[in-house]
Parts: structure tokens; sequence; C-alpha cells
């Protein structure tokens, strides 16, 4: 049986006459995102604040994450190459200034859509060329040329996920690997991208493991860091192992802060591209 969500989940629901313009844009120009996708439970709160996670190279995942609402393809709808422009369009029509792009992962692809994040990024940039970009990747497989094909268009922040501690990972991510997430952060770090990463906590991880994790962060260059609460999308996916507290976020946040982290956004309620803005803008004035 799962637990039940506790009291501080729960929230009064933004008017819907906001999220309603924004799904009809969404709709009219065939986009994607990952608020709908991965069933976020921030995204009335977003749309109603006119924000969304673009989620590009379709809506259909080569991997098959035990974490994750995305459907799951061998073989996934080729890229739709209007798609950048069309995204650059909906960024432009939503008046935004930071644009927050993420996309299935696409094993099939010999860059992993790498070459679409970047043209995604051209678009963007010439529409809106005074918006910041975020761009939330997979791993290409660690493979260098495409890293450098995303990182040549100099995204304004660099995030890669490293969802949960090494030891859950076979068993929350098994077609990806901790070695290699934290590889491709390290690389971009190099590369002088300021790089982001997150951790969702409540999978059953201990303290020390969170520990760890937050080193490894660190030691691969990520400056900017998302703590928040998994919260299991069905009865079939993993299961959540306990609710953490507010007071336990708040405390990680200082602890993560104390390792050198340069902003941290940490509670129940944060997901990887939720106020990513603010973060963002907090990390550049540390």
């Amino acid at each position: 049986m799962r637990p039940h969500l506790p009291s501080w989940f729960r929230r009064p629901l933004p008017p819907a006459a906001e999220g309603a313009r924004v799904r009809r844009l969404l709709g009219r120009l065939s986009l994607h995102t990952v608020c709908e996708s991965a069933r976020c439970p921030n995204r009335a709160a977003c749309w109603h604040d006119g924000a969304a996670a673009f989620l590009i190279l379709g809506d259909a995942c080569t991997r098959d994450c035990r974490f994750c609402a995305i459907t799951h393809s061998v073989h996934p709808a080729p890229p739709d190459p209007a798609e950048p422009a069309r995204l650059a369009e909906a960024a432009a029509a939503m008046g935004l200034r930071h644009v927050v792009i993420t996309s299935v992962t696409r094993d099939d692809l010999a860059d992993g859509g790498a070459g679409h994040f970047a043209a995604t990024l051209r678009e963007i940039r010439a529409r809106l060329p005074l918006a910041t970009v975020e761009v939330l990747v997979p791993d290409f497989q660690n493979k260098a040329n495409a890293l450098d094909g995303v990182l040549a268009e100099r995204p304004d922040i660099f995030n890669h996920n490293l969802e949960t501690v090494a030891r859950l990972q076979p068993v929350v991510r098994p077609q990806a690997s901790p070695r290699r997430s934290l590889a491709v952060l390290r690389y971009a770090a190099t590369a002088g991208a300021r790089t982001k990463s997150g951790l969702m906590l409540g999978l059953g991880e201990t303290d020390d493991e969170i520990r760890a994790a937050l080193h490894d962060l660190r030691a691969a260059g990520v400056t900017l860091l998302t703590l928040g609460q998994y919260l299991a999308p069905s009865a079939a996916h993993h299961p959540v192992a306990r609710y953490v507290p507010p007071a336990e976020f708040e405390a990680w946040r200082t602890a993560a802060l104390a390792l050198g982290f340069d902003a941290v956004a940490s509670g129940p309620e944060v997901r990887s591209s939720y106020h990513a803005a603010e973060l963002a803008a907090l990390g550049s004035a540390s």
C-alpha cells in the first residue's frame, strides 16, 4: 500500500484561465511539454504563471525508467524538423524570459537528438535574443560529438539529472548509469557551461547516500542543484518509500550550499524546471 500524500502537498489550485491559454497554444503548435507527459504535479501552477518546460523529439522515450510516466517506445517517430521553429514561436507568444528545453531519450538516433537541441537553441535565440535558455538533456550515451553539438550553441544552463543515489540507479533508471551521468556533467563543466543537476528523494535512499551523491555532483563541477520529493506516477512505477518533510529538505539545502553549490532549490514540490528562472538568477548572483 502506498503511503498517503501528506498535508504539506495540499495547495489551492490556481485560476484555470491562463493554464487553458497555454494548453491551447501548445495544442495549436503541436508541441509537447514535460509538464503533461511526465504528469508533473506543478503543471497547473506553472501554466498559471505562463511557464512551461518544452519536450522535444516527440513524446515517446527509448528508455523505460521506473520513476517516469513518459511513454516508452523502441521505435519512436522521427524528429520533426519544423519543431524548433514552432517551439520558438510558442516561447515568444508566452513572453518567456527563461526558456527550458528538455527531451525524451532517443538512443535510436546516431547523435541522440543533440542536433535537434542545437537547432532549437538557434531558433529561440533568433526569436528571443534577450531570453536565457536552459537545456535539460539526456546523457547522449556520453558521446563527445553529441555533447559538443549542444555546447557549441552556448546554452545559459546545461542541466542533466542524476535522479537518485548510486545504489538505486540500476532499479530506478536501469538503462542509465551514475558514472555516465557524472561524466556528462563534468564534460560540460570543463567546457565552461553552467551545470545543473537534480535528485529525487523518497525512493529509499539513506542520508549517507545523499551526501555521497552531492559530493559527486560538486566534484563533477555542478553549481546549481534541485532536490524534490519523488511521487510515483502510478502503482506500476517504483514505490514511494517515504515522504520527506519540508524541514529535511531545508536541511539538505543548507548542507548543499555548504558544499559549494551556488544555488539550491530544495523542497517537496521542487522539480528540475520548477521556478528555473529564479534558481538561475540566484546562481548568477552568488
